[in-house]
């Protein structure tokens, strides 16, 4: 049996569900998908941000482009207190639970996004009272608190 199934998110669309209850470190689902070249990933209209896009950062040189039909773990949604992490596991990366997941309960990841002058494009919409508003990794997140603190106060 799956230990997951697709539903619609109250996230983004669609999402990932824990098709029962999974446990802390249970290697859930792998995120399959094309690998390419940074260069590819810079000229190619298709990775432009005024659409969904599937990338993940490996190192200096590649992505890997993960927007096809049979990569089911592309519909795994942002949050800003997430219940799963990637993980480089063989040189494959798969979504491992970072804690006990309940039946039903959304899959979600943070993805990672840097702060940049751009963070404003990428608005999250995960609920989590850890949420600040847009998809920025953890460790980056104090900026935006302490920016739109610093805004109040004026």
């Amino acid at each position: 049996m799956k230990l997951y199934k697709i539903k619609k998110s109250n996230i983004d669309n669609k999402g990932l569900y824990a098709a029962k209850n999974i446990k802390i470190g249970t290697k859930i689902i792998y995120y399959r998908g094309k690998i390419i070249t940074k260069k590819e990933t810079e000229r190619n209209p298709k990775y432009d941000n005024d659409k969904a896009i599937y990338l993940f950062n490996l190192n200096n040189r590649y992505d890997l482009d993960g927007d096809f039909k049979y990569n089911t773990a592309r519909l795994i949604n942002h949050s800003c207190n997430p219940n799963c992490e990637v993980l480089d596991h063989n040189k494959q990366l798969w979504i491992f639970a970072m804690r006990d997941i309940k039946k039903n309960e959304e899959l979600t990841y943070d993805y990672g996004f840097s702060f940049d002058k751009d963070y404003k494009q990428y608005v999250c919409k995960c609920g989590s009272k850890k949420c600040v508003g847009y998809i920025v990794r953890e460790g980056s997140r104090w900026r935006i608190k302490k920016t739109k603190s610093a805004l109040a106060s004026r």
